[in-house]
């Protein structure tokens, strides 16, 4: 790409942030505000160097940067792209697959039943037994909450109030999402088709409003369940309770970037520390 690049800008010799996030900065805006349109091609590499006077070294970490918040991807002899955006809410899937191409896997999950989560890894986990993807290590910790004891959430309609026949439902549910996860991720260790892999689920006594996810330590997907009333049957009888959606949740995308004041940084930060403190205090063993 040898056109113009004005609408890029220029560094700014004053700015305390490295060469590398600024470009970074200045790619993503262009991205953001679809200057640089999905599927469009970035400016090369030596296009970029030559532009704002930097070696070709500080772009690719500018450019490493943006693919790891998923905004672009490489092709092969191709050059980089804006990755393809839709109007939908960000794909937990194709985040959970890259984070497997690591050779250490590390999934946090915090929210009601970890069956999105579940069926994600599904995906991910059937690549590695055919070999697509081939990490040596994975490590899973799941947070949930406890549906034996009373709870705000899910509650029946009628009296908002707790009620055990909905706690019971929503326990088969969380249940049958976490022993998933658990048997998923053991088999291939069984297999020996990894060298380790671990998952650990412990449960709270709080109401679930909100899902978290934790990938390789440096990226977050974050999301709030929205409460609704709805019909479901409980017994076999129909009965109208106050329940999480979870399912299709707009989830907010936070990445580690080089910059330790970075909102994305600072966010993933956060939240490593709530999921830590919640795991190491209140937080207890699943039964299984």
């Amino acid at each position: 790409m040898s056109e113009n690049l004005d609408f890029l800008g220029e560094l700014d010799p004053d700015d305390p942030k490295q060469a590398s996030q600024q470009i970074a900065n200045k790619l993503r805006a262009a991205i953001l505000t679809r200057r640089l349109a999905p599927g469009d091609k970035l400016p090369s590499q030596p296009d970029l160097a030559a532009r704002y006077g930097v070696a070709r070294e500080t772009v690719k970490r500018a450019l490493d940067l943006l693919r790891a918040e998923r905004l672009i991807v490489s092709r092969q002899g191709s050059g980089a792209f804006v990755r393809a955006q839709t109007q939908r809410a960000v794909e937990l899937r194709p985040h959970i697959e890259a984070s497997f191409e690591r050779p250490h896997v590390t999934i946090d999950f915090a929210g009601f039943s970890g069956e999105t989560l579940r069926d994600a890894l599904a995906e991910a986990l059937d690549k590695v037994r055919v070999g697509r993807l081939a990490p040596e290590t994975i490590a899973v910790r799941v947070l949930i909450s406890d549906m034996t004891v009373p709870m705000a959430l899910p509650a029946r309609a009628e009296t908002q109030a707790d009620d055990p026949a909905v706690r019971e439902r929503a326990e088969r549910i969380t249940r049958r999402a976490a022993d998933g996860i658990i048997d998923q991720v053991a088999e291939l260790g069984d297999l020996g088709l990894i060298r380790s892999t671990t998952v650990e689920v412990r449960m709270h006594r709080a109401s679930p409003l909100f899902k978290l996810y934790i990938l390789n330590g440096e990226e977050v997907f974050y999301g709030f369940y929205p409460v609704v009333e709805r019909t479901v049957s409980i017994k076999g009888e129909p009965m109208a309770i106050y329940d999480l959606m979870g399912k299709d949740v707009p989830l907010f995308h936070y990445a580690v970037t080089d910059d330790d004041t970075s909102h994305g940084t600072q966010f993933v930060e956060a939240s490593r520390q709530w999921f830590d403190s919640v795991w190491s205090t209140i937080a207890y063993r699943y039964g299984g």
